[in-house]
């Protein structure tokens, strides 16, 4: 049977966002999980071919100004006519590093999440504040959830 595609794209323009990032695709690469293909890339490298081969896709973004990255913003703009009518359904999930609250950025993705028809699979992982080392697990157990759902059917 073919391995199901977990597409991630997360905009990791520190140390920091990249061990958020990286504790993603660590979680999905579980050594328990071995349906799943993971997929890691920048919003700048991912475009509408990736989007429309993944089964499941995590968004990470930083906080900019209460508004997603530009990287990710970029990366929308590139995919949504592309993908508009092919991806409907698509389960995703998104993480946020947020300096303050996240709530600008939440709802910048989530408009445009919904006007594609993905489907969230939880709330956003929201890592407010300083940086705390919990935040690492948590990514973790984020990838690792949608990894194993995908692989077990659930979405």
């Amino acid at each position: 049977m073919a391995k199901k595609r977990l597409l991630i794209v997360a905009h990791a323009p520190s140390t920091n966002t990249a061990r958020l990032r990286d504790a993603v695709e660590s979680g999905a690469n579980h050594s328990d999980i071995d349906g799943v293909s993971v997929h890691a890339m920048s919003p700048f490298e991912a475009g509408p071919d990736d989007v429309l081969a993944a089964h499941a896709i995590i968004l990470g973004t930083t906080e900019n100004l209460g508004y997603m990255s530009g990287a990710l913003k970029d990366f929308f703009d590139r995919v949504y006519y592309p993908c508009l009518e092919e991806t409907q359904g698509t389960p995703y999930a998104l993480f946020i590093r947020a300096g303050h609250d996240g709530t600008g950025t939440r709802r910048s993705v989530e408009t445009i999440v919904t006007g594609l028809r993905w489907r969230a699979i939880q709330d956003p992982l929201i890592c407010r504040g300083d940086f705390q080392e919990d935040f690492v697990d948590q990514c973790v157990e984020l990838g690792m959830t949608m990894a194993a759902g995908l692989e077990a059917g659930v979405f």
